[in-house]
């Protein structure tokens, strides 16, 4: 069992707590802070641990300027960064300091020593970075734990500077990641440029990618800077990479080797100094199989991957999603932000959003801009993602309630009216409960109902929960 001194700094006493029993169950010894300025004054003073674990968010001082101080006394010692509040500024944040790792809160105690056994034998120093601070939204919404996965790959991958393929569903956010990736990289002052291979046909996707001499083909009248000139010292973003023509991926495969090309016509040698960001929603892999992609050629852009989670697989993100692209629609069209009612999300979460993002964002958008009222609610999703309008489902629940009668008629039941009235009365007035958030006065003016009249109706019996 080992021995080896861990050193824990968190303003939460019960973190401090429950790190220090597990950490001392495992045989560890442990020293607990809950100020920075203790734990430096610690590291002044006597010898360091052999693993430290900080929190970010903390009175007296944020953990990343204190990690930067312990890389400055000791550049070897692993620092473990841990915080509730997981994103892109602060995971990014964390690695460009210098940290071994970042635990996101709630964490597994199966983790936090699982990383303490991987931190103990670093003990070479790493390569020192200064990277401008990205100043930029990455447009990366979620908290989601496969969003806080995400976002510790990019913080990690955005410090190398290595070839990235990202896959994923179409709508999933594939340029968001690679903007991230370079605005958060040492390349952030540099360009980033973007092509969508499929966008541009394939008999001119050559010049586009390496430009072309003056006189090179019919109509080419004065050189042409390509994309990769384009994105010298930057990061160059090559998406639907899965549709470039075989003889293209040719040329590509020399720029991705040796950093060299020729323009088209030309006969000077270029030299660039780019990393190559890839992504595509086809399974390159399959396609190598069936002889459509260079194996070569995967195997270069595969260096670093990114697989992008589907919405559907996130679904606790699309609150917050949905809130973001209203205040961005808002901040187009103008006015305050539309505030959609909590049944309109729980409808919105109900969805399985087969375009992911790309989809959420133009329904947003569509409900943005189809009403003038200040709440939105699931009548405002008219022209549903699913194909289903509003008359479309009216529709199928005449036709719905239609065989309801002929079968509980050709079972004998008599006093159908009553039954089916009763049960029709019940979803009416929950479904008004629920979109008016359990107010009863208001959803009797929804239903054109007087309150006394929907109390009555109402009665004694349990319901969902309504307010008054």
């Amino acid at each position: 069992m080992s021995s080896a001194n861990i050193w824990l700094l968190d303003d939460d006493a019960s973190i401090r707590y429950v790190l220090t029993e597990t950490l001392q169950d495992a045989g560890y010894r442990v020293r607990a802070f809950e100020a920075s300025a203790q734990a430096l004054e610690a590291l002044h003073s006597g010898p360091a641990p052999e693993v430290l674990f900080t929190d970010i968010r903390m009175p007296g001082g944020s953990g990343l300027d204190f990690l930067e101080a312990v890389k400055r006394l000791h550049p070897t010692l692993p620092v473990i960064v841990m915080s509730a509040f997981t994103d892109i500024r602060n995971t990014a944040g964390a690695y460009r300091g210098g940290a071994f790792d970042y635990l996101a809160k709630p964490f597994n105690l199966d983790d936090v020593l699982a990383l303490v056994e991987k931190a103990l034998p670093a003990a070479q120093p790493e390569p020192e970075t200064e990277t401008p601070a990205s100043g930029s939204d990455t447009g990366l919404v979620g908290h989601s734990p496969a969003m806080r996965e995400l976002f510790r790959q990019i913080g990690r991958m955005a410090q190398v500077p290595l070839s990235v393929l990202i896959t994923g569903e179409t709508g999933t956010g594939k340029e968001l990641v690679a903007r991230a990736l370079h605005q958060e990289s040492p390349r952030a002052g540099k360009p980033f440029v973007a092509l969508n291979t499929a966008a541009i046909p394939d008999e001119l996707l050559e010049s586009e990618l390496f430009g072309h001499e003056a006189g090179a083909f019919t109509g080419a009248s004065a050189r042409r800077i390509g994309r990769f000139e384009q994105a010298q010292g930057g990061s160059l973003f090559l998406d639907e990479i899965g549709d470039m023509p075989l003889a293209l991926q040719t040329r590509l495969l020399r720029v991705l080797a040796e950093g060299e090309f020729y323009r088209v016509g030309g006969r000077e040698l270029i030299r660039v100094d780019v990393r190559v960001i890839a992504a595509t929603h086809q399974p390159l892999e399959s396609l190598v199989a069936s002889q459509r992609f260079r194996a070569d050629v995967l195997h270069r852009l595969n260096v670093l991957r990114i697989e992008l989670p589907p919405l559907r697989a996130r679904k606790t993100d699309i609150p917050e999603l949905a809130k973001h692209f209203f205040a961005r629609a808002a901040e187009q069209l103008g006015g305050t932000p539309k505030l959609p009612r909590k049944a309109l999300l729980e409808a919105m979460q109900a969805y399985d959003w087969p375009g992911n993002v790309r989809e959420l964002e133009n329904a947003c958008w569509r409900m943005a801009s189809g009403t003038a009222q200040a709440h939105l609610a699931v009548a405002d999703w008219q022209h549903r993602p699913d194909g289903n309008t509003v008359q479309n489902n009216s529709q199928a629940w005449e036709q719905g309630l239609f065989q309801e009668t002929l079968q509980l008629l050709q079972a004998g039941h008599t006093g159908v009216h009553a039954q089916l009235k009763e049960r029709f009365e019940t979803c009416v007035l929950d479904a008004a409960l629920q979109f008016n958030d359990g107010h009863r006065q208001q959803a009797a003016l929804s239903l054109g109902l007087g309150r006394n009249t929907l109390t009555r109706k109402l009665g004694a019996k349990p319901r969902k929960k309504d307010s008054e």
